[in-house]
């Protein structure tokens, strides 16, 4: 069981009376994902949102921040490398035909593959979505898709986008695609704040975009002539819990250093095990001095584990015999201590804080 299913199920992000009450009154949940072209080119790549719905509350809130810069830099420096190999290799003095050149063996060249960093994004986003699967009854997936300006030509953001709608999430629940501008129409509609800060790791960033998303599940709109026309439906918006949610950035195990040693002697670099029985990645629970940390351990010595926070900062070293394992590594960590439920703060004056449903007119544009 992952970190996400393990922390919903527990309780400590999530009224357990309303995960059963969506299970015994099979309630149609909508999980969404947003990923952003507003505001920095950066924000299009590294973060993205998801928002669990029902018609009476919001379930689950969650920001993603995506690996495309990590896969990015990594995939340049093995070119570099590659490539300073094969000037080491090769006598250009030679002939081309007497040089060392590796034949190609066979085409297997497909011409269609994704790049490997987007790749990794939309494998997150799956992922995620498929842990909740597991925990809702997902009944429909609604994506927001990016379209390209006549003026600023095409973003790598619109790159997968048919994978994700027409391959992989079609396996959990059918998908619905919508366009930037609907979600921020729905989210005004609601009456929904919107933090213009991508990177900030609150509800109003990404995630209060799934949740504008996901109401058009249950909130549709009926064209009657023209734009003229009505709302049918309803949903509730609520206090939801909230998660931050990444991959730990631990490295490849590597058998060249880029700068080798003196002495010809390779220490040992990367990889997932250490000395002491723990990988890295898993959320331990260490004690020194009668005071007792968590976090992800991170890296180990001949006696000592480094266990790190949520953002990869080491917290300390600690004995291994004092280290207690407390959920082994799923190539995912959920950071619960901000995850509050303020998502409602501000939506509207003389309105409840732990419910909102909207007020609409009858003939106003969708």
């Amino acid at each position: 069981m992952s970190n996400l299913r393990l922390m919903v199920r527990s309780g400590s992000t999530h009224d357990k009376g309303c995960v059963r009450e969506e299970r015994s009154e099979v309630k149609v949940s909508c999980c969404v994902l947003k990923t952003s072209l507003e505001g920095d080119l950066q924000a299009e790549f590294n973060y993205s949102g998801i928002g669990v719905q029902s018609s009476k509350t919001t379930l689950f809130t969650a920001h993603l921040e995506l690996p495309f810069q990590r896969v990015k830099d990594r995939m340049e420096t093995r070119a570099m490398m590659r490539r300073n190999r094969r000037g080491r290799r090769i006598n250009r003095k030679l002939p081309f035909d007497q040089r060392s050149h590796r034949q190609k063996r066979f085409s297997n060249r497909r011409g269609n593959k994704l790049p490997p960093s987007i790749k990794a994004n939309r494998q997150l986003e799956y992922r995620v979505v498929k842990e909740l699967s597991q925990l809702f009854p997902i009944t429909s997936i609604i994506y927001e898709i990016v379209k390209a300006k006549g003026d600023k030509g095409f973003s790598p953001v619109m790159v997968s986008q048919k994978v994700m709608t027409e391959q992989w999430l079609p396996n959990i629940a059918p998908v619905t695609a919508k366009y930037g501008w609907e979600t921020s129409k729905r989210r005004e509609l609601l009456g929904l704040e919107k933090d213009k800060q991508k990177s900030n790791q609150t509800p109003a960033t990404h995630a209060v975009d799934g949740v504008a998303l996901a109401s058009h599940e249950f909130l549709k709109y009926k064209f009657l002539k023209g734009d003229q026309g009505w709302f049918e439906g309803s949903v509730e918006i609520t206090n939801a819990p909230f998660s931050v949610i990444k991959r730990p950035p631990v490295s490849r195990r590597q058998l060249h250093l880029m700068i080798p040693a003196k002495g010809g002697i390779r220490r040992k670099y990367g990889g997932t095990v250490t000395r002491h029985g723990f990988r890295k990645g898993d959320y331990v629970e260490v004690e020194r001095k009668g005071i007792k940390y968590r976090g992800w351990v991170s890296g180990d010595t001949k006696t000592q584990i480094s266990v790190s926070d949520f953002g990869w900062k080491r917290v300390g070293q600690f004995s291994a015999k004092k280290t207690q394992l407390l959920k082994r590594s799923t190539n995912l960590i959920v950071n619960t201590s901000n995850g509050r439920r303020a998502f409602l703060r501000g939506v509207a004056s003389g309105v409840s804080p732990d419910v909102y449903t909207p007020r609409l007119p009858l003939n106003q544009r969708l």
